[in-house]
């Protein structure tokens, strides 16, 4: 068993050869307690995979993304017939019945944009209710595990910077009246920052600086906190996944769980009609036979202008991030090794030669992103949904995908808000 000075006499020396010993710049200056937490912290790092993500800026992120790109074809679920919805709707209402599906939120933001201090989901988009974005989902939840018959358990990951804030909520407010035991909160997964000379940086003298690893570290998290084997306990085989900020969302949507189980795939998605053939957002397609997500940015002109004969635009239909994915399918993807997008952010850090705080403004932070799953995959079941019955994100302040905008958007659809 080696003690605290010999484990930082070893770590010493291997973070000199590859030039990041600046990590022990403040040791002599730390007490036992936070020496012990910084060489843990140390300890837990990838060095080899944050040296081969530097070596990886400015590259292509890997062969992926060649191959020719085909339609992936959806079905537009306000022309099915009503009895054909009403069949799927059941369908995925005797599955809720059964206890197969749970809900996860995936909220690690906070909700700077909007001009809050706390978690997003604690923000109140200025209903006459002022119920948060964390009860409007929940309100979601009760109403569909009411027709169900069965409460839906719901899983909402958090982050470090905003797990306790989160938990501390719900419990003031008595968990919105859904139950403790029906909640299960997990912390996603965090990966270091560094500065443009590969540096990895301390958030303050014994802790190394660190973000949240992107949605597409949902699973790997999912599976190290234990919430897939306390799902594969309450006898869950599916998951519905969204994000925070849609405050639209159907929560546990039956009729998207029952297309989902007539596809026979192993995930589905929720989609919309872009707007114009140039909207800034991705689409789904195929790449070299494989589902995927393209961006708008790398989709080539032709194709996203191109349209069939009904006047619909073949490459339109936009990410929601709204999913169903096979519980078997997602442990199998939480070790599926995604590429990390590379992106450049603002770092509050201690500076290594002061000790005093400072800003980079254009370091680097690195990202999974759950769309590159889906090449994984086999195939992936589309459902295109209205955007103005679901999809009312709260991401700006003010503008457009505003709480402005999306109260409104709600409130046209839940009038009975207005009663409130």
């Amino acid at each position: 068993m080696f003690s605290t000075e010999e484990k930082k006499e070893a770590l010493q020396e291997k973070l000199k050869r590859i030039g990041q010993d600046g990590l022990l710049a403040f040791y002599e200056e730390l007490n036992e307690a936070e020496k012990s937490a910084l060489l843990c912290d140390i300890e837990a790092i990838d060095l080899p995979l944050m040296e081969r993500l530097y070596q990886t800026i400015g590259k292509p992120l890997s062969d992926s993304a060649a191959g020719e790109i085909e339609p992936i074809g959806g079905t537009d679920a306000a022309s099915l017939p009503a009895t054909e919805r009403e069949r799927l709707y059941r369908i995925g209402l005797n599955e809720l019945a059964a206890g197969r599906m749970a809900a996860l939120t995936m909220a690690g933001g906070q909700g700077t944009r909007l001009g809050h201090t706390g978690p997003k989901g604690t923000y109140d988009i200025g209903l006459p209710s002022h119920k948060s974005l964390f009860e409007i989902q929940c309100c979601g939840l009760k109403k569909i595990s009411e027709e169900a018959g069965r409460t839906v358990p719901w899983y909402i990951m958090t982050s470090r910077i905003n797990h306790d804030e989160t938990t501390a909520f719900f419990a003031a407010h008595d968990y919105f009246g859904y139950g403790r035991e029906n909640i299960y909160f997990f912390p996603q997964m965090m990966i270091p920052a560094m500065d443009r000379e590969g540096r990895l940086l301390l958030e303050n003298k014994y802790t190394v600086l660190k973000s949240p690893n992107g949605n597409g570290g949902l699973f790997a998290s999912l599976l190290q906190s234990g919430g897939i084997e306390d799902m594969r306990r309450r006898g869950v085989t599916r998951i519905f996944i969204c994000g925070i900020d849609n405050c639209l969302v159907k929560m546990a949507d039956p009729l998207f769980l029952g297309f989902f189980e007539e596809s026979g795939e192993k995930a589905a998605a929720k989609s919309f009609l872009k707007r114009t053939a140039d909207e800034k957002a991705g689409v789904f397609c195929k790449r070299g036979g494989a589902p995927c997500v393209i961006e708008y940015t790398e989709i080539p002109k032709a194709l996203a202008e191109q349209k069939d004969e009904q006047g619909t635009w073949v490459y339109g239909d936009t990410n929601v991030l709204n999913y169903i994915f096979e519980l078997d399918t997602a442990e199998r993807l939480a070790d599926a090794g995604l590429p990390y997008h590379i992106a450049v952010k603002k770092l509050n850090y201690i500076d290594f030669r002061t000790g005093t705080p400072a800003i980079l403004p254009d370091g680097y932070k690195f990202e999974l992103f759950l769309f590159d799953a889906f090449s994984r995959l086999d195939g992936l079941a589309v459902l295109r949904i209205e955007r103005t019955e679901e999809f009312a994100p709260v991401k700006n302040l003010t503008g457009i995908d505003s709480a402005e905008t999306a109260r409104e958007m709600y409130l046209n659809i839940h009038k009975e808000e207005l009663l409130q």
